[in-house]
């Protein structure tokens, strides 16, 4: 209903019922015909977010500043989509449909006009999430996007956060992306090694220097103890993954957060024409980005 976070909007089926509120399009909680509830609920004590959509940057800029045709730009941390409200466009029983059009306040931060809707689907026991961004302006855009849900851990009473690992579907030798201190890109990438291939065990000094950000990892993992309820994230769209929770801190949740693109360079503005890993979109295109939550 109506209150600080705007109005909530709600799917259900026999398995899910799964709300976002209109402030961000933020997932506010998926939870089961159980009454096991997935997502991180907001525990200011540890991270007052629960599920930021991220568009059309990912994460940080140095000093907040970026250069788009030749001019220095100003954005904070994750864009635009976490600190603008929403309008719902679709709504049924098991679909709904955010959109965020550009106006004179995104047009101030990003020069481009665009549309960008985030649909939220339920199919047996999954939410597909679908980015779609369009380009109404009459140059490329240049963007990045992602997600960054919580996951509670633990899932099931009486166990421990450290009785839960990821477990990847495949076998695979990820990297993991080289990041300062202050989480910015060094391009010093160093093997991550996971036990048999496909698993890591949690453990909370995992963000002691923040988010661990994998490439050239398998595009599906699984938040598991080996028993009772489980969750999979599946982005085949996404070269990069970030897992967080707070630093330094027991913090009862761990992020999972596919994303398309990196942070900004160590040590200089971001030219976002220049940066690789953006979507270059043209005039007139839509770009779709679709990944999923799964739970077992």
């Amino acid at each position: 209903g109506p209150g600080e976070n705007g109005m909530i909007h709600t799917i259900q089926n026999e398995f899910l019922t799964v709300s976002a509120k209109e402030a961000g399009a933020e997932l506010m909680s998926i939870l089961g015909a159980d009454g096991t509830e997935y997502l991180w609920q907001g525990d200011a004590k540890y991270w007052s977010d629960r599920a930021l959509n991220i568009f059309p940057y990912v994460a940080r800029l140095n000093d907040k500043k970026y250069y788009l045709d030749g001019e220095l730009h100003e954005m904070a941390i994750h864009g635009i989509a976490p600190y603008r409200d929403f309008t719902v466009v679709e709504h049924d029983g098991t679909k709904m449909v955010f959109e965020l059009r550009s106006d004179e306040k995104t047009l101030a931060e990003y020069p481009r006009q665009f549309v960008f809707r985030i649909v939220y689907a339920l199919e047996g026991k999954t939410l597909k999430v679908s980015y779609q961004c369009e380009n109404l302006d009459g140059r490329t855009m240049y963007f990045g996007l992602g997600g960054h849900p919580g996951f509670n851990v633990p899932l099931a009473p009486g166990k421990a956060f450290e009785d839960y690992r990821l477990r990847f579907a495949e076998v695979c030798e990820p990297y993991r992306v080289g990041f300062t201190a202050d989480c910015f890109v060094t391009h010093e990438d160093t093997p991550f090694a996971l036990e048999e291939g496909t698993v890591l065990k949690l453990r909370h000094d995992l963000f002691d220097d923040d988010a661990i950000v994998l490439r050239n990892m398998a595009r599906e993992v699984t938040l598991e103890c080996g028993g009772g309820p489980s969750i999979t994230v599946r982005f085949p769209g996404m070269q990069y993954l970030g897992l967080w929770h707070w630093p330094k801190t027991d913090a009862p949740y761990v992020c999972i957060e596919p994303w398309c693109s990196l942070p900004a360079d160590a040590g200089k503005i971001t030219v976002f024409e220049e940066q690789s890993d953006l979507i270059a979109l043209e005039p007139g295109k839509t770009y779709i980005n679709d990944w999923s939550i799964s739970i077992s």
